[in-house]
């Protein structure tokens, strides 16, 4: 009758604080976690081996389905990947645009993060701020492309369009409130005592595990690694770009709050750059209709809302296909940090583990 049992549950796949079909096997003594399994596959829909069946130019659409949160990200990526493997020169006018539009797009992604996060550890009034000022963004995203989530935002070579009359006007009103907002963030979720009961010492990981991980992006800045590939192998038009890489010590999830909120106002900061300096003239390449690719494989990483998103490309000589594609997706690789972060802890803590380390699935799966 008094006999103590481990007890197995299963967080997910269909929970809402999961951010999206992950499921997690935890066995728990007590409400204490001593195994945590990440389940995945649940979304896999062949995203890489369906590129390799298209053209370089279509697998430009594909990229918005990974980190559907991020899709300009992706979609920077896959180009610039595609730029370097046939040396394509894009004009300086469309890197500013690139740039400007995709630090807009870590903005939208770590807002969406702030909401979600918030809510599913009890701050349900951060969600609505955190949303107001993505919708503004989601409407730019909007003006430039018609499309505000999946947008397929750049093309090979530069853009398919330059900016629309009255963008730039409706960019700099966005960056005249946002830091404004940001501050009332802070003001409900910086010193709240409730915040950083639930935040402060939870899911702790160390620099060493980071690295030992493979971790990167704000996770692995919390840990006080100041590792930044915009900064260490500048892209796009980061390179004329001034801006700091915000780091913290304890590596737990208050810390990773911390970094994330400080990446938005270091990221306002680069768009305004991009408004105030953005130079004339064309905004794409001239290229051929179709691109044969030689022989010849390239790696190109950029810096993603949630670390490090790498493109691998292997070119295959006459065929207008990559004859192999694979992304190194941050979600993916920061996942398999989970049980190093929960096991000994909480099951609550599961929940602010799984919210800090900002997963995407559908970059999970791919």
């Amino acid at each position: 009758m008094f006999k103590n049992e481990e007890m197995e549950i299963n967080l997910g796949p269909q929970h809402p604080s999961t951010h999206g079909v992950l499921r997690v096997k935890l066995r728990l003594d007590g409400e204490t976690v001593t195994h945590c399994e990440p389940i995945i596959g649940y979304l896999h829909r062949g995203v890489e081996k369906i590129c390799e069946d298209k053209t370089f130019f279509q697998g430009q659409v594909w990229t918005d389905r990974m980190d559907y949160v991020a899709a300009i990200s992706n979609n920077l990526g896959w180009a610039e990947s595609i730029e370097k493997l046939f040396g394509i020169e894009v004009p300086r006018r469309a890197r500013y645009i690139r740039t400007m539009l995709t630090e807009l797009n870590r903005i939208s992604s770590h807002l969406l993060w702030l909401g979600t996060h918030a809510l599913d550890i009890g701050a349900m009034t951060v969600f609505l701020y955190a949303f107001r000022e993505r919708e503004q963004i989601l409407d730019l995203f909007e003006a430039f492309c018609g499309a505000r989530l999946t947008t397929t935002a750049f093309r090979i070579g530069g853009l398919r369009e330059d900016l629309p009359p009255g963008f730039l006007k409706q960019a700099q009103a966005f960056q005249d409130r946002f830091l404004a907002c940001v501050d009332e963030y802070e003001t409900l979720l910086t010193e709240n005592r409730i915040w950083k009961k639930r935040t402060v010492g939870v899911a702790p990981i160390s620099a060493e595990d980071c690295i030992a991980y493979g971790v990167t992006g704000p996770v692995l800045r919390a840990a006080g690694v100041a590792f930044d590939i915009r900064k260490a192998f500048p892209y796009a038009a980061y390179d004329e770009m001034e801006f700091d890489v915000p780091t913290a010590t304890a590596a737990d999830t208050y810390a990773r709050y911390q970094v994330r909120v400080e990446e938005m106002r270091q990221s306002h900061r680069i768009v305004q750059q991009c408004i105030d300096k953005l130079p004339e003239g064309p905004v794409m390449a001239k290229l051929p209709k179709v691109l044969k690719s030689e022989v010849g494989e390239v790696y190109h990483a950029i810096e993603a809302p949630k670390g490090e998103l790498g493109y691998y490309l292997v070119g295959e000589k006459g065929s207008g296909n990559p004859y192999r594609f694979h992304v190194r997706a941050p979600s993916f690789v920061n996942l398999q940090a989970l049980p190093k972060m929960t096991e000994g802890k909480l099951l609550a803590d599961v929940i602010a583990a799984i919210g800090t380390l900002d997963v995407v699935l559908g970059e999970v799966d791919r």
